[in-house]
């Protein structure tokens, strides 16, 4: 009996001294630095702009300061998270993001420049135990000096310039810095041209890798006029920034354009295809008219007769591409004249008649075509060409019109894309010198004469309503419809 009494006299003894040793002492481990330890008081641990720092434009400062523990929201407000200058506040916005511990003050306005600012984060400030900061947290910095606007640095056409012809002007401004491109926009109100104080219809873009802007007539401008163009204050930069004043200069048009005569391709003429070197095509190209090859002796990729219909002492490779005219392949004498070798001389006097042309005088074209729409007449580029989209030359109404297109370098069309006939414009009036290759996209539709010193490549599936005519190199083809246009 009495060894039972004491146990049950120790069991709660026990118990008691369980309990008291877990309620310990709950202020042990205050003050110890230990950032989780509910009573630990919060500290900003990095603020942005760094302490001393001095901005960079456009000075539209964000005012951030982080924490080393989670803080009651309600307590990171436009009280306890200030910025002054010179003993003013400054409006702002204030928030607190509790996934960061982030606390962000916004600036209602741009803040003035060359200024030195102060923000605080004072003892307000609290956790989320209730704990707050040990004593005001304070850092300064400078803003930048004014920063300067976005100002225009080159225009074409040229300020106080007359056109030459076919006043296809398109209007273009280049920037100094970045744009806003919903501030230059279309229909044009920040980018404007006119013509005795009418507005002439038009359209507007604006490349962000190039910072180019182009107002892009809707129709050939008028002979012998006067156009203003303007770039307003509405034009803004990426920050804001406008213009200081609106950016204006002037050009003329020339006089009524004369229209360039065509071309006499001669023994050229039936030839949908021409090469120097080799004729290569793979799948089912159709060539609606004559096939040459000279002083070269091999061609690839077209069926066997009677298929087609072979001249001359060359050799073929069997394959599924059919010609409706005749296959001269190195034609045997004595020479003719619908001979490879005689349509090679005809295209190198045609090649040479259209580098050479100077009137009326050519305009200068640079870079894409794609998007434009050209009136007859001449058009020279000093480099590379593109087509991406869709170029359309507009005759008018003229079915004489004549376009030719002096290119010193390649010419290259992308995917898909297309040169397009109005206003009764013919393909055999459209010539395209070509100063090395030229390269017909996948699926693109081509209008005109290619008559190109080195190698033409027409694509898979690209339709050629003219002629690939090589004078130095290849003709390669790929699943293509050639369609020989009359003789010009």
């Amino acid at each position: 009996m009495r060894n039972l009494k004491v146990s049950k006299i120790w069991i709660p003894a026990f118990l008691l001294a369980v309990l008291m040793a877990g309620c310990g002492d709950s202020d042990r481990n205050a003050g110890t630095g230990n950032p989780g330890n509910p009573l630990t008081p919060p500290t900003v641990t990095s603020v942005t702009p760094t302490n001393g720092s001095t901005l960079i434009c456009p000075n539209a400062a964000v005012v951030t300061a982080t924490f080393s523990k989670s803080m009651n929201p309600a307590t990171i407000n436009t009280s306890t998270f200030t910025l002054t200058s010179g003993g003013a506040s400054v409006a702002g916005q204030v928030s607190y993001v509790a996934a960061t511990m982030i606390a962000t003050f916004t600036p209602t306005a741009t803040l003035a420049p060359s200024t030195t600012f102060t923000a605080t984060i004072t003892t307000g400030a609290q956790d989320s135990f209730g704990n707050a900061l040990a004593a005001n947290f304070v850092w300064t910095f400078t803003t930048s000096p004014t920063c300067p606007p976005p100002t225009v640095t080159s225009v074409t056409p040229p300020n106080a310039s007359t056109l030459v012809c076919p006043n296809t002007a398109v209007i273009t401004a280049t920037f100094s810095k970045a744009m806003n491109p919903a501030t230059i926009n279309s229909p044009a109100t920040t980018f404007t041209l006119a013509s005795g104080g009418a507005n002439v219809a038009g359209t507007v873009n604006y490349v962000v890798a190039t910072r180019i802007a182009t107002f892009t007539p809707s129709a050939t401008l008028a002979p012998s006029t006067a156009f203003t163009a303007t770039i307003t204050t509405g034009a803004q930069d990426t920050f804001g920034l406008p213009l200081a004043a609106n950016f204006v200069w002037t050009f003329t048009t020339s006089p009524t354009c004369v229209a360039p005569g065509g071309l006499a391709l001669g023994a050229a003429c039936t030839f949908g295809v021409l090469a120097a070197t080799t004729v290569t095509n793979t799948g089912a190209t159709i060539v609606r008219g004559d096939l040459g090859l000279s002083p070269g002796t091999s061609v690839t990729g077209f069926a066997d007769p009677p298929a087609n219909t072979y001249v001359g002492t060359g050799t073929h490779t069997a394959g599924l591409g059919l010609v409706t005219g005749t296959i001269h392949l190195t034609d045997p004498p004595p020479a003719s004249t619908t001979d490879a070798a005689t349509a090679q001389a005809a295209l190198t006097v045609a090649y040479l008649d259209l580098q050479g042309r100077s009137a009326p005088a050519p305009a200068t074209v640079a870079g894409d075509l794609g998007g434009l729409t050209l009136a007859p007449g001449i058009y020279k580029s000093t480099s590379t060409l593109g087509i991406t989209g869709a170029l359309t030359l507009d005759g008018g109404g003229n079915a004489n019109a004549v376009w030719i297109f002096q290119i010193a370098s390649s010419l290259t069309t992308l995917g898909s894309s297309s040169v397009v006939l109005a206003g009764s414009a013919q393909a055999h009036n459209v010539f395209w010198q070509v100063g090395s290759d030229a390269t017909l996209g996948t699926n693109s539709t081509f209008n005109g004469s290619i008559l190109a010193l080195n190698s033409v490549t027409v694509t898979t599936g690209a339709t050629l309503n003219g002629r690939a005519l090589a004078r130095n190199a290849a003709v390669t083809l790929d699943t293509n419809m050639v369609t020989v246009p009359p003789c010009p």
